[in-house]
């Protein structure tokens, strides 16, 4: 069970990739039987945050059950045998069949900002640039991206791109609206899970600013 605290960086509405980065300088503490909503709540603090475009830096703490031990680790840049200094999530690629169909949805529907500094002209390949907070969604036009069918009906059991937003309600709102299919967290948290035109499975979080 992961750490619930959020941080997130507001951009028109949605927020940011959600991202966490653990070390393996690990303490372990023996709790027993103690369930996990009991321990401290500062355990769990964001302490700071990384932007890169606000240059700021995200550190947070993550506890993770094991069994009868929690284990607390904390977040930061990736520490291990090769220190090549990870800081977070830069972007995320996603196929998508048709270019023009898929801004539709992520820029008209959505309304994200197209990176316009991004060299996409220089690339053997159709695709644009959407702003997600600090970090980036790439969409890249092939003519074999992944089957429609056959996916779990559920984008939680997928793989899929995790968006911060505000109010989960508004973007329930939203795909009612436009006819958007989606399924809600089956964890009963405020968060909702649809498809682009591609099937590619994207999850909306609520966090708090």
């Amino acid at each position: 069970m992961a750490c619930s605290s959020s941080s997130s960086l507001i951009a028109t509405g949605l927020l940011s990739v959600a991202s966490l980065h653990l070390n393996d300088q690990a303490k372990h503490v023996n709790f027993g039987a103690m369930p996990m909503n009991t321990l401290p709540s500062r355990n769990c603090e964001a302490l700071t945050r990384y932007s890169r475009r606000r240059s700021l830096s995200l550190i947070a703490n993550a506890k993770v059950s094991a069994g009868e031990k929690t284990i607390v680790k904390e977040s930061g840049a990736t520490k291990s045998g090769n220190d090549i200094g990870i800081l977070s999530i830069h972007h995320v690629g996603l196929l998508c069949e048709n270019l023009e169909r898929s801004l539709d949805f992520y820029q008209n529907l959505l309304g994200l900002e197209i990176n316009e500094a991004r060299p996409n002209d220089k690339l053997p390949y159709k695709g644009v640039w959407f702003w997600v907070g600090s970090e980036m969604i790439h969409l890249m036009e092939l003519p074999n991206p992944d089957p429609l069918t056959g996916r779990p009906e559920h984008g939680g059991r997928d793989r899929h791109t995790c968006i911060a937003v505000r109010d989960v309600s508004k973007l329930k709102a939203v795909f009612d609206k436009a006819g958007i299919p989606y399924t809600l967290s089956k964890s009963g948290r405020p968060a909702i899970f649809a498809r682009d035109p591609d099937a590619n499975a994207l999850e909306f979080t609520q966090v708090d600013n």
